[in-house]
Order: C-alpha cells, then structure tokens, then sequence
C-alpha cells in the first residue's frame, strides 16, 4: 500500500497526523501507555496538579521507594510527559534538579483519564447512579 493510500486509510479512521508533525503515531501511543501505569499516572498528577518537584519531594509525597520513583520519571522523561529541570540555587553550591510536567503532560493527562472520569460522573448525575 503506497504513503497516500495509507495515509487516506488513515484518515478515515481520525488518527491522520498533520504534515509537518514532530511526533508520529507511535509516539503518541507510547504516552498512553506511559500513563496506564499507576505509578506514573499518580506522579504525573502530582506534577500537573502542584507544580516542579524534586525527586526527593515526589518520592515523600507519593510514598514511593526512590529506586521505584527513578525508574517511572525516566519513563515519563522518554516519552516527553516530564521534562527534569536543573538550577543553581543562590544559598548552596550545588544544583538543584526538580521534575515538571511537559505541555504534552498536562494535555494527556487532562484529556484521557480525568475526562473519562468526568464524563462517569456526568452520567452518575443525569441517571441518577
């Protein structure tokens, strides 16, 4: 099957990207399972929800062994979900590393599983569940 036709095919089904995309399809469905994991559905939450943590901060916060917490961020960092951030802090010498959620983030985030959410509770409302 030639590129047009594919992307024709594509089309129809809603997932054809634009042109000038700088993500393709699989980019975008490995985001989705990014967040289908608990661990990193609940600190990307946190992240979008309270701002830049420290990976100190989010390990207390969430109540996650480091070893864990580090493996799940660098998932979120491979996917583009969360971006680590360095800075200096004017107080110390060292370098300051904190966590934050990418726009790309906050998009999946607010529009996957918080909307489908949303919409349960709407339904729960109008039928009275």
């Amino acid at each position: 099957m030639g590129d047009a036709e594919h992307r024709e095919e594509g089309a129809e089904r809603g997932i054809q990207l634009p042109e000038q995309s700088l993500l393709d399809l699989s980019d975008y469905l490995a985001m989705q399972r990014a967040i289908g994991n608990e661990h990193r559905f609940r600190i990307l939450s946190v992240l979008v929800d309270e701002g830049s943590h420290s990976a100190r901060e989010l390990a207390d916060t969430l109540d996650i062994a480091s070893n864990t917490l580090h493996y799940h961020l660098d998932e979120l960092v491979d996917v583009g979900l969360v971006e680590n951030r360095k800075r200096t802090q004017p107080e110390s010498d060292g370098v300051y590393s904190y966590y934050q959620a990418t726009s790309l983030g906050e998009g999946i985030l607010e529009h996957g599983v918080r909307e489908l959410i949303r919409e349960e509770w709407d339904l729960l409302d109008a039928y009275g569940g």
